[in-house]
């Protein structure tokens, strides 16, 4: 295979509710919880991993998709050429790994403006707390000992998104944004991060300029 050119498309990542990917309670800073979000090691800003966005659309798509990853519960690793999910994501086995994977997902920080609001408003921790507790289904009351808070980014805030393709020569560019687009429409109508059926997790993607994210990729490669 030869490598013809890489597309790379930037935009927006917006949480539309709080977010919550899960970090660890080493190094706790200002203000933060022993059940923290995930943070910049120096800048101690959240953001968001490339893994978890890559990870989020391939499972969705192989719900739909893969009857491999459905039978198994991993990810698809069928590894054949046709398959849309190991052609892009890769296969989730090195052993039927027959081609080069074609989509590569950055970590996205939190934009210049969602920065500056959450130093503003939430110095040093740059994340709100959440209260949750579990109820006693017979006395209606909280049921003891299930008191517990977990970070999460506010809603309104914003990261910096970028997605490149590697195209090689006879790829259906067309085609494989197409799959990505339909991959972003399906995490739009389900969750990001943890806690998603309570609330959390509902995120809108859109490019640099206001465009519906799916809508542009899908006017790619033609």
């Amino acid at each position: 295979m030869k490598l013809a050119k890489f597309t790379t498309v930037d935009g927006i990542l917006v949480c539309e509710t709080g977010l919550r990917i899960g970090g660890t309670a080493e190094g706790t800073g200002i203000g933060e919880t022993d059940n923290p979000i995930i943070r910049h090691p120096i800048t101690r800003m959240p953001y968001v991993p490339g893994s978890s966005l890559k990870g989020k659309l391939r499972s969705l798509l192989e719900q739909k998709y893969s009857d491999n990853s459905q039978k198994t519960g991993r990810p698809c690793d069928c590894g054949k050429t046709d398959c849309l999910v190991c052609r892009l994501f890769g296969s989730g086995d090195v052993k039927t790994t027959r081609e080069v994977s074609r989509l590569i997902f950055r970590d996205c920080p939190p934009t210049e403006q969602s920065a500056s609001q959450l130093d503003d408003a939430l110095p040093g921790a740059f994340a709100e707390t959440k209260t949750e507790i579990a109820m006693d289904r017979n006395k209606g009351t909280t049921r003891s000992g299930s008191l517990r808070q977990q970070e999460r980014v506010p809603a309104g805030t914003e990261f910096d998104f970028s997605l490149s393709l590697r195209v090689f020569e006879g790829d259906d560019e067309a085609a494989h944004w197409q799959f990505v687009a339909e991959g972003v429409e399906m995490l739009e109508a389900d969750t990001l991060g943890g806690s998603g059926t309570r609330g959390y997790g509902k995120v809108r993607f859109r490019t640099k300029d206001g465009q519906p994210l799916a809508e542009y990729l899908r006017s790619l490669g033609g």
